[in-house]
């Protein structure tokens, strides 16, 4: 099955960042990828954190989920749409919310960011909580390939790749990590914490992220990519931008190395 990781450089118009993502993504269909994957923020890098508070949408219903639906629909594609803002429990904060559309466009699986970034360095300084309302519940789902595999496919958002433990729980066969890292934490550890976790769930890994210098001046690190349950890159959009880092991902691999080296059997604590 071909997976493609989905670069964007989002900024503050939600109707062109929607057409960024229409262009990707029906780019990496005519590649032949069965999944593409986007960046957490997809639809909005603005210029305060409150801004995508304008943007918020009721699940089920609302722009930003009747493009992702239709868009799976019209290129036959299974598409994880990155994030977006959905209600929360109070008017001051959102959900930042990964969902996952068939090539039915139906909206299969839900999940909403566990873990919430903050960081001061002293010059840049981030705290999610101050917007987002963080979700409570892990989520996978079920992946059917052309080729007749069913995948199961674990959830999660940027941040939590600091979290080993919610991996160890979804006990799945592909990982998926839409992010927007910053540039100094992701130049400092994106790909250790990427291929560690695929080593550590001998797992494959789709990591699409935001990438390069946004309208509100801010700049996150892409570097969006691929990698395999041993810990190989196999894909990776290595320069600003967007673009597309794709890969075929081999079931047969996968059993393989759950075969040679059955850690996951051997899990004590």
């Amino acid at each position: 099955m071909q997976v493609a990781a989905i670069q964007m450089v989002s900024g503050f118009s939600l109707q062109a960042n929607l057409d960024s993502a229409r262009v990707l993504l029906a780019q990496a269909a005519q590649q032949g990828a069965e999944l593409a994957v986007l960046p957490e923020y997809f639809c909005l890098m603005g210029q305060r954190d409150t801004d995508k508070l304008a943007l918020r949408e009721d699940f089920g219903a609302g722009r930003i989920q009747d493009f992702l639906a239709a868009t799976a629909r019209e290129l036959g594609l299974w598409i994880v749409g990155g994030t977006l803002p959905l209600a929360a429990a109070d008017t001051d904060h959102v959900r930042n919310t990964s969902l996952v559309f068939s090539p039915a466009g139906e909206c299969v699986a839900r999940y909403d960011k566990i873990h919430l970034f903050k960081f001061d360095n002293g010059q840049d300084r981030f705290d999610e909580s101050r917007v987002i309302e963080r979700g409570s519940a892990p989520q996978a789902f079920e992946l059917p390939s052309r080729d007749g595999r069913r995948w199961r496919v674990g959830l999660s958002v940027c941040y939590d790749l600091r979290f080993p433990e919610l991996y160890r729980g979804l006990q799945a066969d592909l990982l998926l990590v839409p992010s927007a890292f910053t540039y100094v934490t992701g130049q400092a550890h994106w790909e250790l914490l990427l291929r560690a976790r695929a080593v550590e769930n001998l797992a494959y890994v789709v990591a699409p992220a935001q990438g390069g210098v946004h309208e509100s001046g801010r700049r996150t690190w892409g570097h969006s990519m691929v990698v395999d349950p041993w810990g190989a890159v196999l894909a990776q959009r290595a320069e600003d931008g967007a673009g597309i880092a794709a890969a075929d991902i081999a079931g047969e691999r996968l059993a393989q190395l759950r075969a040679q080296l059955p850690a996951l059997e051997h899990r004590v604590l």
